[in-house]
């Protein structure tokens, strides 16, 4: 799980501290504290960082001299601006420093890849930032990204942002084994690929479906045949009247999507990461219907009739060209209706 720690600014008012304190409780794991704000401590319910003695996790400078004996407790902040600051955060992590906060005023990317190669299984790496933007970059660096954030959060609504930043990167969905009843062509329709700025691997796509409430797990091209590479980048969607799960739960229909745009990306054990778009090819294909049956309802979605597309299954892949009545595949289904892709979960909606 990823850390997320707030910066308590010391000359924001005292009302605006306090509203700040009460969203941390709810949301943050570490509040960093000015020395003359540490009074505030006495009553919260999350652990405390400061320069002061009396909290939790001690806090100290890279310039200064720390006790080998608070180590293990501690933390130190290091601004990186060379090659030479990124070597003086390592040798804390060897010295046995818990929590290594850095702060990266220049380049956004680089340093931290470094020291997630360096610093890994040594100590907790946190990004001090202060934009949602920074945060990202950080926890998407060399895939693995940084432990956690030490975030400078305005408002309480900062928090709770940043909040849903950080899940959406631990997230998961639930899905469920649903029953073909039926996989059969229907003509040629315009149908969309959805091609991404990431590799996906087997077992992994994006769920898309004909009804919002049961979307099918539909992998990317990701396997060799005898007549095209792979492009594990694509996945193959449907038409453009299809809905996908996107970045907070939410629907959009294929037709909507652009170059740029985030889009879900999902393995057949429900975790969740995300991906942006490169492209988006719409071309008009022959289709084909798969219907199928999940805890005694119907569901439905439309594919391209090729080899290529295949719906995953919790065990493996198999193409819709050869998809038979009885074959398994995996369903994300939820009840209610959608408002503009927002769940509402007490809208009775019929679609069919």
């Amino acid at each position: 799980m990823k850390q997320f720690w707030l910066r308590l600014d010391p000359k924001v008012s005292s009302i605006d501290k306090a509203e700040l304190l009460k969203a941390a409780e709810t949301h943050c794991d570490v509040v960093v504290l000015d020395p003359g704000d540490i009074s505030l401590a006495s009553s919260l319910k999350l652990r405390t960082a400061s320069r002061d003695d009396r909290a939790e996790i001690r806090v100290f400078s890279s310039d200064d001299a720390i006790d080998t004996s608070v180590a293990g407790n501690s933390a130190v902040e290091v601004i990186v601006k060379d090659r030479s600051d990124e070597l003086r955060a390592v040798e804390f992590a060897d010295r046995g420093i818990r929590h290594i906060i850095v702060h990266c005023p220049n380049w956004k990317v680089i340093p931290f890849e470094n020291l997630i190669a360096q610093t890994r299984n040594k100590a907790t790496l946190l990004a001090d930032v202060s934009t949602l933007s920074d945060a990202k970059t950080a926890l998407q660096a060399l895939e693995l990204g940084v432990d956690g954030v030490v975030f400078s959060a305005r408002t309480a609504n900062d928090i709770e942002e940043m909040e849903r930043v950080l899940k959406q990167l631990q997230e998961s969905v639930p899905l469920i084994k649903g029953r073909v009843l039926a996989a059969k062509p229907i003509g040629s329709g315009a149908r969309v690929c959805i091609d991404t700025c990431d590799i996906m691997k087997p077992g992994e796509g994006m769920l898309v479906g004909s009804l919002s409430a049961g979307l099918f797990l539909i992998e990317a091209e990701v396997h060799r045949n005898p007549h095209v590479e792979p492009r594990p980048f694509r996945v193959n969607a449907g038409p453009v009247s299809s809905y996908i799960l996107t970045p907070g739960f939410k629907t959009r229909y294929l037709a909507e999507l652009k170059v740029g745009d985030e889009v879900l990306i999902v393995n057949r054990n429900g975790i969740v990461r995300s991906a942006h778009i490169g492209r988006v090819k719409i071309e008009r294909r022959p289709m084909m219907l798969i219907e199928t049956e999940a805890n005694g309802s119907c569901y439905s979605t439309i594919v391209q009739n090729a080899e290529t597309v295949c719906l995953v299954s919790d065990v493996d892949s198999q193409a819709v060209s050869s998809l038979k009545p009885g074959d398994e595949v995996l369903l994300r289904v939820e009840e209610g209706g959608r408002h503009f892709g927002t769940l509402v979960a007490d809208e009775m909606v019929i679609e069919h």
